[in-house]
């Protein structure tokens, strides 16, 4: 049975798109996208249909990654299917809580920096759109660093189906 991720920013064209590719990455590279879907979406639609914005694109293929992205807008049905859905902020935290048909679906809702130890209090991703070029490097930093203990949190979840 696959288990499923959906990053979720605003527009979905700079910080989930950027948190999808590192952790699709992430998951082959532990031998387990054969077992874990991977994909982002934004809680507005006002990017729909539109690619990565170029920064996002520029840093990710700078720090090899993939590129390929088309943004969407999260739809609460989603819910259903998924296993896990990572809020880059707390605005997001609040606004896919308050989607969520059920407390169940409520609680599959978790920050993207609640997984890195270093993080601290400090849990949200900050949005790069009105920035430069070091707001971009700055956002795959956070990224990066997260996924390290979400692949973990992830593995220990699709090894339990496992059992």
């Amino acid at each position: 049975m696959t288990y499923r991720v959906c990053f979720v920013c605003t527009g979905n064209i700079c910080r989930s798109p950027m948190a999808e590719s590192v952790f699709r990455a992430r998951v082959a590279e532990a031998g387990l996208d054969d077992l874990v879907e991977v994909d982002s979406a934004g809680t507005d639609g006002w990017h729909e249909g539109e690619g990565a914005d170029p920064r996002t694109v520029t840093v990710l293929r700078e720090n090899g990654y993939a590129t390929g992205h088309t943004a969407r807008r999260f739809d609460p049905s989603w819910f259903a299917r998924l296993d896990l859905v990572i809020a880059l902020d707390s605005g997001h935290l609040r606004a896919l809580r308050r989607l969520a048909p059920t407390d169940r679906d409520a609680d599959k809702v978790r920050l993207l920096r609640s997984y890195d130890p270093a993080a601290g209090d400090d849990l949200d991703v900050p949005d790069p759109y009105y920035g430069g070029a070091d707001g971009f490097d700055a956002c795959l930093e956070r990224v990066e660093a997260a996924s390290t203990g979400l692949l973990a949190s992830v593995r220990e979840q699709v090894e339990g189906r496992a059992a």
